[in-house]
Order: structure tokens, then C-alpha cells, then sequence
């Protein structure tokens, strides 16, 4: 159904521009780059005949492909982020195709012995004989989530080249910032117009997710009291010391690298300090609400009994939430889930329900009023030099998207 090499040439025309985000910017997107690829979205969308193409002042990008049947139908939309991760670089992105992979290592990078292998990653080995893309060793791919945006573009052309195939409206959106927490933050939901949408950006073939983590952030000062080491006894209070004394009394076990499915976390993500203060980056995550309040509470209490046992007023804790369990938001619109459950099966695809271990713009959508679950975009490894995605797994996406399409016409056809 989807031409492959088409698939495949606009895949890396998006990846080989720059967009990634920067959380240490205020503006919207945070990085002038992300509006290259913004504009040419505008430009294509235009181009290929879609309606009411607009970007706003914060680059967001909406089109209209309009309800080719006579009878009403629920206006549905489909989401992607254009910006890659501050984590790695997505400069100069050099992908490799890899023709009827064999099974075996992939050499990303001999001058650095850089090897995708799947004796490490072992995802890799189900698709032997498919068409993988990989980085070079050097930068990460894009996949996260340009593949979304490749898929939900190409769905829109076939459904364009296609009038045979009914559908109701269905609207397009393209978000910056997602990789930095804001890509939902100034979505004009109302503008947007749909009853519900469908995020393209997870992972593996398969993928149907309606959960996500509970989320906030805790920033964690610590002061202490520098003094003359040669002179400090009684006197200097080591912030260093007392840090320590903090990130030793959370449950060791209860983080990212000990933790699976819906157990949630405390994770250290940055630290930096002296003898006079300390500071602690921490994100809080957790599936279920009301383990979600108690971690907080935790964290608020430790910094509490700690001051208590210095005798001192010598931690400050900044608490902020992030995004929330879109499933609270979904639930009683099951019927969402369900219709993109029997897309993937009409198309062969074997649908795979599991809470994601993190967030998506879906999850801050629903909670906006957009009800959004999470669809596969075929990418694994995100964020990293080994991120790699088979094509065939974008070509089974747009077939998604499509039937996903034609499906919501069904269902309300009297």
C-alpha cells in the first residue's frame, strides 16, 4: 500500500534537519531550528492539498483533511512532535540503511567500535530480513519522533490519492518542545478542533497506550555553612554531607534502573555542589495517584526530618506536577482505544496494551480535553546513538492511520 522508497526518502529529509529543543529557553519552540522544519510541514501540507494549513506563533502546525462521506462522523485527529531531545545531538544526522538485515551486529561506527547489537538489544533480532534505519555512531536518529510526523504525512497523501476510502474530517498537528515537557502547553485545543486524536510516537510495532506515569519534578537545595577547614570545628556545616544524607534515605531500589511496568520512581537526574549548597534534580514518577501524592510527601517529610536533625533550617524543596495519568481521561471514552485496537488487527499488526514509562503530549491533551492515546511509530532506543527504526514498521503505522480512518466512518454510518 505505501510506496517504501517514498516512505523512506521523506523520513531522512526530516531527520537530516536539526530540531533539537532546549529546556533552558523560555520561548516557544525553545530553539529557532525547529521552525525550519515546521515551515516545510506548512509548505507540504499546502502542497498536497490540505485544508486550513496554518502555524501559529509558536510553530504549531495544523491542517484539515476534509470528511469525504455524507453522514455526520466524529471529527478525529492525529499528533506528532517535531523537536528531538536536548540528551543527545541531532546535528548532522548521517542514517544508514540496512537492506534485509541479517540478524546479526550492525556496525554503526568502525572508527569508534560502535555496534548495534541484538545480543544487547534484543528487539533488534525480530526483524531480521526487514529494512533498518540506524544513526552513524555519532548523533541520534529522529525517529522520536519524525517517524510520526513521516507516517501521519504519507496517511494523509494516500488518503488524498485515495477518495475510494471513506472517512470524516480528520486533523493534523505538529507540536514543538515535546522532548523538554511543553509540546501540549500552548495547543489550542478549540482551534484543533477534534473530538479525540491519536499521538503517533511509540515505540515498538504493536504499541496502544492509554497510561502514563504521574509526573512532577523536585528541585532540592541544601545549604550549608563554609568555613576555614583548619578552623571549622562546630562551625562549618558540609551541604555535601548532608545531600548525601538525603539521596541515601529514598528507597534505593524504587529507581529508573530497578523499577519495570507500572512501579514508579525517584530519579536523580542532576546534581551539583560545594560545602555552602547543594542541589538535587529530582523527577518523581508513579502510575497509580495516590502513590504518586505519597512520593511527594516523602520527599517533603525526608527534607523535614533532616532540618529537624541539624537542628537547622538547611534544606529548601520546590515541588512542581508535570503531567498526570491520562488514563483517568480515557477510560470513559474506552471506545478510542478500542477502534484503534481493530485498526492494527484489520492490518495484520498484533496489538501490544502497555502503560508507557513516561509521558506524550497525549497525556497533557486529555487533560486539556483532547482525549489522546499513544500509537506506535515503529523507533526503539530513543534519545541515543543506537536508536534505529524498521521501515516496515512505518509502513504498517500509515496502514494504521488509514484504517483507523475508515473505521471511525464505519462505526457511525446509519
Amino acid at each position: 500500500m505505501v510506496n517504501k522508497d517514498r516512505l523512506i526518502n521523506k523520513f531522512i529529509k526530516y531527520i537530516k534537519i536539526d530540531t533539537q529543543s532546549a529546556p533552558s529557553s523560555n520561548s516557544t519552540p525553545s530553539t529557532a531550528k525547529q521552525w525550519d522544519l515546521a515551515n516545510l510541514l506548512v509548505d507540504e501540507l499546502k502542497e498536497m492539498g490540505m485544508q486550513n494549513v496554518s502555524i501559529d506563533e509558536h510553530a504549531y502546525v495544523m491542517a484539515t483533511l476534509p470528511a469525504n462521506v455524507a453522514h455526520k462522523v466524529p471529527v478525529i485527529g492525529f499528533v506528532s512532535h517535531f523537536d528531538t531531545t536536548p540528551d543527545f545531538s541531532g546535528k548532522n544526522v548521517n542514517p544508514q540503511i540496512i537492506e534485509d538485515y541479517d540478524g546479526n551486529d550492525i556496525i554503526l561506527n568502525q572508527e569508534k567500535n560502535i555496534i548495534l547489537s541484538p545480543d544487547y538489544f534484543e528487539d533488534l533480532a525480530q526483524y531480521k530480513g526487514q529494512t533498518i534505519i540506524t544513526t552513524d555512531g555519532t548523533t541520534l536518529l529522529g525517529a522520536d519522533d519524525k517517524a510520526g510526523i513521516t507516517e501521519i504525512m504519507t496517511a494523509m497523501q494516500y488518503l488524498l490519492d485515495n477518495p475510494q476510502i471513506e472517512h470524516g474530517e480528520i486533523k493534523v498537528c505538529f507540536t514543538p518542545d515535546e522532548e523538554i515537557g511543553r509540546g501540549a502547553h500552548k495547543f489550542d485545543v478549540q482551534k484543533f478542533g477534534a473530538e479525540w486524536a491519536y499521538t503517533m510516537d511509540g515505540s515498538q510495532i504493536g504499541e496502544l497506550e492509554y497510561e502514563n506515569f504521574n509526573a512532577a519534578s523536585a528541585v532540592v537545595k541544601v545549604i550549608g555553612k563554609s568555613v576555614h577547614p583548619g578552623y571549622a570545628k562546630d562551625k562549618m556545616i558540609n551541604s555535601l554531607y548532608i545531600a548525601q544524607d538525603f539521596i541515601s534515605s529514598l528507597p534505593r531500589l524504587e529507581t529508573p534502573e530497578h523499577t519495570e511496568g507500572r512501579q514508579g520512581f525517584f530519579h536523580l537526574s542532576n546534581m551539583k555542589g560545594d560545602v555552602e549548597e547543594t542541589e538535587l534534580h529530582y523527577i518523581i514518577r508513579d502510575h497509580d495517584r495516590k502513590h504518586f501524592e505519597a512520593r511527594k510527601k516523602m520527599i517533603l517529610d525526608l527534607g523535614q526530618d533532616l532540618c529537624t536533625q541539624y537542628e537547622r533550617d538547611c534544606i529548601n524543596i520546590e515541588i512542581k506536577d508535570q503531567y498526570f495519568n491520562m488514563k483517568e481521561k480515557i477510560e470513559p471514552v474506552k471506545h478510542i482505544v478500542d477502534l484503534a485496537e481493530k485498526a492494527m488487527k484489520a492490518v495484520g499488526v498484533k496489538p501490544v496494551l502497555k502503560p508507557i514509562r513516561g509521558g506524550t503530549d497525549g497525556a497533557q491533551l486529555s487533560y486539556k480535553g483532547l482525549p489522546c492515546p499513544n500509537i506506535f511509530a515503529g523507533g526503539h532506543n530513543f534519545h541515543g546513538k543506537y536508536e534505529y527504526v524498521p521501515v516496515e514498521s512505518m509502513q504498517k503505522a500509515v496502514e494504521v492511520i488509514v484504517k483507523l480512518a475508515e473505521l471511525t466512518s464505519e462505526k457511525y454510518k446509519k
